[in-house]
């Protein structure tokens, strides 16, 4: 018996294998059916799918024998790698002074032949092979060998993709972890800020009050810029901590509740000192989904119909109906209108499609973003159609919860 040198790409091939992290793995579907048809294409018992490491050989996929692995020293497969494009066949390992007395040849499993492709990574190292083997002397054909080479080909994108998997998990948990740290800086900074924000708020009145016979009209201006500048900031921080802590709304638990109860409490909150007409859904629903979530939603939608409307008297449509395990629902306005060109990006975080809102103030593009996010989150999706000076109609949907 001769034992295989080493590689020349030794170090990078055992990294490239590491980085698969496949060693000692269970057993997958798509490699079992692949080392069958190299079985039953070769005419063999016995086909393995090996990774050979730094000590032992290991079978990623097995068919005709129960053993799990072999030291690395005795592998037939630890010969196949040095050559990482050509099948290596051994007709008989009898007459092979490589596998002479190798305990592979000479107890279980007894191999007289054997045929290996070399299965590379996408930087060319080999990892290992999709080998065929044999109790007794054997020969493949040409077709043979081109269908071993093109199942070992199948063998190395399954493993690509599984690197690729890896490296996307990884990206994942890294952008959850600067999420994270995001959302609690978010939390930092609201209450650091605001704080600060509302003794600028407090003294710029105490002021006015107080030394406001003292002040002309360019002091008392500036007095009320300031008000106005740390009321639009603290506004501001409060729609950049609810965007980061909108997914924790869908911690808490899904109910049923009555639709019209919930938008006649939202029109409540929002407090409207307008004329307005809020036309509600004739039909109403028992809506089964995460609450919080869906106050946000519609918080968030009825609340721009309101602030982004010049007419004198602002109608707002809402409409809703379940169909086909969804909630599909639309807010209407007769309000100041999309213009086309910006209607893909209005959901994009910091998108600022006007100056100022109905009362002067400027938006910070948040609010569209975080109602995408929720709707995607309860699983649906959200569109807009709009015409300038016409009106604007968001349409979404909602799945019903199980």
């Amino acid at each position: 018996m001769i034992k295989a040198l080493q590689p020349e790409n030794e170090t990078a091939r055992i990294a490239s294998l590491n980085e698969l992290q496949i060693l000692n793995t269970e057993t997958e579907i798509n490699f079992d059916n692949i080392a069958l048809l190299a079985s039953f294409i070769c005419e063999v018992p016995i086909s393995l799918i090996t990774l050979v490491g730094e000590e032992k050989q290991w079978f990623k996929a097995k068919v005709g024998t129960d053993l799990k692995d072999t030291d690395r020293n005795v592998s037939f497969c630890s010969h196949a790698i040095l050559q990482p494009d050509e099948i290596m066949e051994v007709k008989d390992t009898h007459l092979d002074k490589r596998f002479i007395n190798n305990p592979l040849v000479t107890s279980d499993p007894d191999i007289r032949f054997y045929a290996g492709m070399p299965i590379k990574s996408m930087t060319g190292e080999a990892l290992g092979t999709l080998c065929v083997i044999d109790k007794k002397p054997h020969s493949l054909n040409d077709k043979q060998k081109d269908a071993l080479k093109a199942l070992a080909k199948q063998v190395e994108s399954l493993f690509e993709l599984r690197r690729q998997n890896l490296a996307l998990e990884k990206v994942k948990k890294e952008l959850g972890i600067k999420n994270n740290l995001l959302k609690e800086f978010a939390g930092t900074v609201s209450h650091d800020m605001k704080m600060p924000l509302a003794n600028m708020i407090i003294t710029s009145d105490l002021l006015k009050a107080k030394y406001g016979k003292l002040l002309d009209d360019t002091g008392l201006n500036y007095l009320t810029y300031l008000k106005q500048s740390s009321f639009r900031l603290s506004n501001y921080i409060t729609d950049i901590l609810n965007h980061y802590e909108s997914d924790t709304l869908l911690d808490s638990h899904t109910e049923d509740f009555d639709l019209q109860d919930v938008l006649e409490q939202i029109i409540d909150l929002l407090n409207i000192k307008f004329d307005c007409e809020i036309n509600l859904p004739e039909d109403n629903l028992i809506v089964h989904c995460n609450r919080a979530a869906f106050q946000q939603i519609f918080f968030n939608l009825i609340g721009n119909s309101l602030k982004y409307n010049n007419q004198e008297k602002i109608i707002i449509d809402v409409t809703g109906v379940e169909k086909n395990g969804y909630y599909h629902f639309s807010i209407t306005d007769n309000g100041i209108g999309i213009p086309e060109n910006k209607q893909e990006a209005i959901f994009e975080l910091f998108t600022i499609v006007e100056e100022s809102d109905r009362s002067g103030n400027r938006g910070n593009g948040i609010g569209l973003s975080t109602v995408q996010k929720l709707v995607h989150n309860l699983g649906g999706e959200i569109s807009v159609q709009s015409e300038v000076n016409k009106g604007t109609t968001f349409n979404f949907t909602i799945k019903r919860a199980l």
